[in-house]
């Protein structure tokens, strides 16, 4: 967690769930606050026909052109902004409109009554590290994306072990027969991780950890490596059956079908977001009152 910033935000962008036109009261009031304090104002393409006549930009635009991009949605909307992070990004002030809001800050009404201190810049910041996940196929980059939460290889559709070569900057960590396994960032350590049996990772441990999916030795445990290590994970397993292939899942909203011998390796990338915190230490009580934890 960073220090209260000072930075006064003038050019804010709004990024919404898709099916935002539920709330359309809800945007066009935080939109009349914004534009009461004179702030220069952008849609995303869920927002602008609710309130423009033009088509609106891009997520990785709004992330590139303005101090603070507010994000309508739950969970999974956060994440999909975060992966069209820019080297140079704005600010997020992401609100809860979905089912849980892990890693939201912000209630509806709240971000209404506290944006005259957040656009004084009366806020802290919460850095948190981005995965680089690249795939490659016959020695070559075949894809690659972004992920905040987690890469996820497992059977698709289908119950049955897979065999997966780890290694860790070029050293053999060991083969995984397993159901699949998963890479988070610490991040995605509460999420399909923690429900696999990893642990819980505070955000601020530049971290990666691998989790197996109901592995065939239950010696093979979860393992938390530092950052600066690149994973590789190659694919020794061949299913022939184009129904059911093997599937590399990036935070539970991207997938791409696996082959025998494709690599997917996973860094932290260069580039990261900034959330906005209205409170300094406030990770704990977001375990106890959002997973129970500690109850």
């Amino acid at each position: 967690m960073q220090a209260m910033s000072n930075n006064r935000i003038r050019k804010v962008g709004i990024i919404a769930k898709s099916n935002i036109g539920e709330r359309e009261d809800y945007v066009r009031q935080l939109i009349e606050e914004l534009k009461k304090r004179k702030i220069e104002i952008m849609y995303d393409k869920n927002v602008a026909p609710l309130v423009s006549k033009n088509i609106g930009s891009t997520k990785s635009t709004l992330l590139a052109r303005n101090d603070m991009v507010i994000v309508l949605g739950g969970d999974g909307t956060l994440l999909k902004t975060a992966r069209n992070a820019p080297q140079k990004c704005a600010l997020i002030a992401a609100v809860n409109m979905g089912t849980l809001g892990f890693l939201t800050e912000f209630a509806p009404k709240d971000l209404l009554k506290k944006l005259g201190p957040v656009l004084k810049g009366n806020f802290f910041t919460d850095e948190r590290m981005l995965l680089r996940v690249t795939t490659y196929r016959n020695g070559k980059k075949f894809h690659t994306t972004l992920s905040l939460n987690d890469a996820v290889i497992n059977q698709g559709g289908f119950a049955r072990l897979i065999t997966l070569k780890v290694e860790i900057n070029q050293r053999l960590l060991g083969n995984f027969h397993a159901d699949g396994l998963i890479l988070s960032s610490a991040t995605g350590s509460t999420g399909h991780a923690l429900s696999a049996g990893g642990p819980i990772v505070h955000p601020r441990l530049d971290s990666f950890i691998l989790t197996p999916i109901c592995p065939a030795k239950l010696s093979m445990r979860p393992i938390v490596i530092p950052s600066d290590r690149q994973v590789s994970v190659k694919v020794e397993t061949e299913w022939r059956r184009e129904r059911k292939p093997i599937v590399l899942t990036i935070d539970g909203q991207i997938t791409l079908n696996l082959r025998r011998d494709d690599v997917v390796r996973v860094r932290r990338s260069s580039r990261s977001i900034h959330m906005i915190r209205m409170n300094e230490h406030n990770y704990y009580p977001v375990l106890r009152r959002k997973l129970n934890w500690g109850e």
